[in-house]
């Protein structure tokens, strides 16, 4: 879903090739999907990303994705592709219970760190104390300074 609102945003800009960039990130995510087998909700969830996948990228490729639509099933379940809603982003999809800041020592990237979504500034510098990057870089030393950019990045100057 927040590849849907990327690639939902660009097609209003008319920037087609980040759509087409979007759309292989679909894809690329739908290809690393780990289906156990014999999962209902897993099969569904695939179903779900190709049928969203197929919807983004119809107005770019209407001809292939009108077969695929077709030949995989979706028009005997949901109609022809032409009259498919365009997918809605799913805000509750979007909600992360984790995320991952860049852990950049002395200014210079060097790895990332993740957290608790809802951690505050104090967790964050410790997570990025205690990360393997930071002890490895550090030689022992103790920071100067940690600056925390909530929701991109933990600098530690040492």
């Amino acid at each position: 879903h927040t590849v849907l609102r990327q690639v939902d945003y660009d097609y209003q800009r008319m920037q087609y090739n980040t759509v087409v960039s979007g759309a292989m990130k679909m894809l690329n995510a739908l290809e690393d999907f780990k289906a156990e087998a014999g999962s209902e909700a897993d099969q569904a969830a695939l179903a779900e990303g190709f049928g969203i996948l197929l919807r983004a990228l119809y107005p770019a490729t209407p001809h292939v994705t009108h077969v695929l639509w077709t030949s995989l099933g979706y028009a005997a379940q949901y109609g022809e592709l032409l009259d498919a809603p365009w997918p809605k982003v799913d805000e509750a999809a979007l909600q992360r219970d984790e995320i991952e800041l860049v852990l950049q020592i002395n200014g210079k990237l060097r790895g990332s760190v993740t957290v608790p979504a809802g951690a505050d500034k104090a967790a964050i510098e410790a997570a990025a104390l205690a990360s393997e990057a930071f002890q490895k870089q550090a030689h022992g030393a103790t920071p100067k300074k940690v600056v925390v950019v909530p929701g991109r990045l933990v600098n530690v100057v040492v």
